[in-house]
């Protein structure tokens, strides 16, 4: 397994599903991961979980105030950030007809913006360091053109094209950005929404016939998060089971 001894990590999304996979990950790998999470109650026994030195952060990536008070908690408790795992997300299922505008940010609030004011405060302190791995959860539904998330579609579409341009902007600092984009993943969230009645249909059109889990998608994000993923940046890798062939 890939080490991450001396690294510290912050996984946004972390209580549960893919975030709590990619956090349990890069805690065995030996790095201190902040769970960060709007459901504190969830984020905390995800901590209990791995264990110290990971801890909890309860955290609300859409609010500035809220990004800005977690960054100053993680260097308070271990002086450097190494890493950043963008996972959270809201995962909507609406019809067209029924985005309004409200809809719209609520999803663009967390999705997007949430990805720019983390990578905003954690790179400025990557920088101080000259390294840092900056992963971003996108989706394949980017690819896709899913139907009944045209928000979700355009945030995550946002998200790939912010990993490629924040790649260039960084990339002098010793930190690189990549992406990936996993496909339907039977995480938590999902089964308990309308997204779960859509994992035969996905299945036929995957090159790998069965339902993807959270831990199929950690040892990709692991792989950008490592050093040995240096000379890799700018990239967006499906991990969709060959749903997407991109």
């Amino acid at each position: 397994m890939t080490s991450f001894a001396g690294r510290t990590a912050i996984v946004t999304g972390a209580a549960q599903g893919i975030g709590a996979a990619i956090a349990a990950r890069l805690a065995a790998g030996g790095a201190t991961v902040a769970i960060a999470d709007i459901n504190a109650e969830g984020a905390a026994v995800m901590a209990a979980k791995l264990g110290a030195p990971s801890f909890a952060i309860t955290a609300d990536v859409g609010d500035p105030d809220s990004v800005a008070a977690l960054h100053t908690d993680v260097v308070a408790r271990t002086g450097q950030i190494d890493i950043l795992v963008n996972d959270a997300a809201i995962v909507p299922f609406t019809a067209w007809d029924d985005v309004d505008f409200a809809e719209w940010r609520r999803i663009m609030r967390v999705n997007l913006d949430g990805v720019f004011l983390m990578c905003r405060a954690s790179s400025d302190e990557m920088r101080k360091r000259g390294y840092g791995r900056i992963v971003n959860i996108a989706s394949n539904t980017f690819f896709a053109g899913t139907p009944n998330m045209a928000a979700y579609v355009a945030a995550k579409g946002g998200v790939v094209g912010f990993t490629r341009a924040l790649a260039t902007e960084l990339g002098a600092y010793g930190i690189t950005v990549n992406a990936v984009s996993p496909g339907l993943t039977a995480s938590e969230g999902v089964m308990s929404s309308p997204h779960a009645e859509a994992f035969d249909f996905v299945g036929t059109l995957q090159a790998l016939k069965r339902r993807a889990v959270p831990d199929d998608i950690a040892p990709a994000v692991a792989f950008l998060a490592s050093e040995e993923a240096g000379w890799v940046t700018g990239s967006t890798v499906n991990v969709d089971g060959g749903h997407v062939r991109h």
